[in-house]
C-alpha cells in the first residue's frame, strides 16, 4: 500500500532530483580544467559524506537494521563509488549528450533486470510502455546530438576508440546507478528509513571516493570558478538531489525511479541550448517530447486512470 498511496509524491521527488542532475553537464562546462574523475569524486564524494553527516542521528538509531542488511549497504556503497567515475568519464570521452543518454538510458533496463533476477518482480505493461517511450526518446536525442556534433567543425569530437570506450563506461554507469538504487530501495522496503539508508550507502560510497579526490582534485582549488563548480555539484545535484531521490524510493520501485530519471538527459539537452548556446535539431526535440510522454505514462495515478475508465463505462451504459 505504501507504493500506491505515495506514488505521486515519490514520482515528483524523483523528477525534481532528475532536474537537478540534469544541470551537472552544463555546470561542468564552467570548470573545463577539472578532469572527469575529480568532478565525479567531489560531487558524489562530498555529497555522500554530507548526506551521512545530516543523517547521522537516524543512522545511529537504525544501526541494527543496517547491520542486519550490511550486504545491501556495502553493495550499494561500492556502486555509488564506481558510478560517478564511470559517468563523468563517459561524458568526457563520448560527449555530454551521448554519455548522459547511454548512462541514464540504460539504467531502467539494468534496474528491471536486477529486480527480475533478484526479487522475481514482474514488469507491468505500464512500465514497459513508459520505458519504451523513454528509451526511444533518449536514442533520438542521442542521435540528434551526435549528428549535430559531427557537423560542428569537430569541436569536442574524440576518436572512434574514445567514443566506444565512453559508451562502455556509460553502460557501467547505468548498471551501477541501477544497483545502488535497488540496494537503497531494498533497505527502505525492509523497514530502514530513507534518510538512514541513503546516508549509510552514500556515506560509505563517499569515503571510498576520497582517495580519488585527493589524487585528482588539485585543479578544483586553482580558481574560484572551479571551486564554485565543485561546491555546487556536491551541495545541489548530489546532496539535495539524492535526498529527494531517497524520498522517492520510499514510495516507488527502483525500476520506476530509474525510468523517471530519463528526464535528466532531456533537461541536460535543453540547458545546453539555453545556457551553453548549443543547437538541438528537430529529432532531438522529438526525443524530448517522447521522454515527456514516458513521464506522463509513469506518473499518472492508477486511480485516476481507473476512475476515468469507470466514468466512461457509466456514461456509455446511461446512453444505452
Amino acid at each position: 500500500m505504501k507504493h500506491r498511496t505515495g506514488r505521486p509524491t515519490g514520482s515528483l521527488c524523483v523528477l525534481l532530483a532528475s532536474v537537478l542532475w540534469g544541470t551537472t553537464g552544463t555546470a561542468a562546462t564552467f570548470a573545463p580544467d577539472v578532469g572527469p574523475l575529480a568532478i565525479g569524486a567531489v560531487a558524489m564524494g562530498l555529497g555522500g559524506l554530507l548526506q551521512a553527516l545530516v543523517a547521522a542521528p537516524r543512522i545511529r538509531r537504525e544501526s541494527a537494521g543496517l547491520r542486519a542488511r550490511r550486504g545491501a549497504v556495502l553493495l550499494g556503497a561500492l556502486a555509488v563509488a564506481i558510478y560517478p567515475l564511470a559517468f563523468y568519464s563517459s561524458m568526457h570521452l563520448a560527449g555530454v549528450a551521448t554519455g548522459t543518454v547511454v548512462s541514464i538510458g540504460s539504467a531502467p533496463l539494468a534496474s528491471a533486470l536486477v529486480e527480475r533476477t533478484v526479487d522475481g518482480r514482474r514488469l507491468t505493461r505500464r512500465w514497459t510502455t513508459g520505458a519504451a517511450l523513454g528509451l526511444a526518446g533518449t536514442v533520438l536525442l542521442c542521435a540528434a546530438e551526435a549528428a549535430h556534433a559531427s557537423t560542428g567543425a569537430g569541436a569536442g569530437a574524440g576518436s572512434a576508440g574514445a567514443t566506444v570506450l565512453g559508451v562502455g563506461l556509460g553502460l557501467v554507469a547505468g548498471f551501477t546507478y541501477a544497483l545502488y538504487s535497488w540496494a537503497a530501495h531494498r533497505l527502505i522496503s525492509h523497514g530502514v528509513g530513507s534518510s538512514a539508508a541513503m546516508g549509510a550507502v552514500f556515506g560509505i560510497g563517499g569515503l571510498l571516493l576520497m582517495p580519488v579526490l585527493l589524487a585528482t582534485g588539485a585543479p578544483l582549488l586553482d580558481s574560484w570558478s572551479n571551486a564554485a563548480v565543485g561546491t555546487y555539484m556536491a551541495l545541489v545535484p548530489m546532496f539535495l538531489g539524492y535526498v529527494l531521490f531517497g524520498w522517492g524510493l520510499a514510495h516507488v520501485p527502483a525500476s520506476t525511479a530509474t525510468t523517471l530519471s530519463l528526464l535528466e538527459p532531456a533537461v541536460a539537452a535543453v540547458l545546453a541550448v539555453v545556457v551553453v548556446g548549443e543547437r538541438l535539431p528537430l529529432p532531438g526535440w522529438l526525443g524530448v517530447a517522447l521522454v515527456v510522454g514516458c513521464l506522463a505514462v509513469l506518473t499518472t495515478p492508477a486511480g485516476a486512470r481507473r476512475r476515468s475508465r469507470t466514468t466512461s463505462a457509466v456514461v456509455a451504459a446511461e446512453h444505452v
